[in-house]
């Protein structure tokens, strides 16, 4: 399993960045990125502690763990900064919380996010074909969830993303041990999404791809 958009108690998660990892690790993960919520007042607290323990963890265990971060709910005309602050203290992922069906993120975040070529595209709810397009042309992946609540589109997420030629990838947004899940899980997941087993590979692949531009970039 390759997960890039995960929680620890750094924000809304409940576990430390070393249980977070080691649970992570015993459910067979290849790959983990913690990207904890963030905007202008948190990014400088959070990014460097979990950069720190994602370095000692990874040279420890046989699991990358990649240090990230989610910009949560912040004003749209903010991303392109606070994207660049996010990479300049060392998040090697950086998650854009889209416009889920279940949260009241403001309109014009989805496009806002893609226009600062964020990484990932979390939950992006009722996205329109003109903003996976975009997608499309900025490289940002478009997340398929098995979080429960912003799952709910994601038969409309992977439709629109066909249709734009946008990449797909499938992450858990974990905030406890419970939402962790296993490749199989996930490819249940893409299942129910609609997509053949072809296009299972090629969100798998995404998701590989997207690892190693993550790891060529941290510092």
């Amino acid at each position: 399993m390759i997960d890039l958009h995960t929680h620890s108690l750094f924000s809304d998660g409940v576990l430390v960045p070393s249980e977070l990892v080691r649970r992570a690790f015993m459910k067979g993960y290849e790959v983990i990125a913690i990207t904890d919520h963030a905007d202008a007042s948190n990014l400088d607290f959070a990014i460097p502690r979990v950069a720190a323990a994602c370095k000692e963890l990874s040279s420890r265990w046989k699991i990358t763990a990649l240090p990230g971060i989610e910009l949560t709910h912040i004003p749209p005309e903010t991303f392109t900064e606070l994207t660049k602050q996010a990479r300049a203290l060392g998040a090697a992922v950086v998650v854009a919380h889209g416009e889920t069906l279940v949260e009241p993120v403001h309109p014009g975040t989805n496009r806002a996010a893609i226009e600062a070529r964020v990484d990932i595209l979390a939950h992006p709810g009722l996205i329109t074909k003109e903003e996976a397009e975009l997608a499309a042309r900025n490289g940002v992946c478009l997340e398929i969830t098995s979080r429960k609540g912003h799952s709910l589109s994601n038969g409309h997420v992977a439709r629109i993303a066909g249709q734009a030629g946008a990449k797909l990838v499938i992450d858990t947004d974990s905030h406890e041990p419970g939402d962790l899940i296993t490749d199989e899980f996930a490819r249940q997941v893409l299942l129910g999404c609609g997509l053949n087993e072809t296009q299972i590979g090629e969100v798998l692949k995404n998701s590989r791809e997207l690892t190693g531009k993550a790891r060529a970039g941290i510092k």
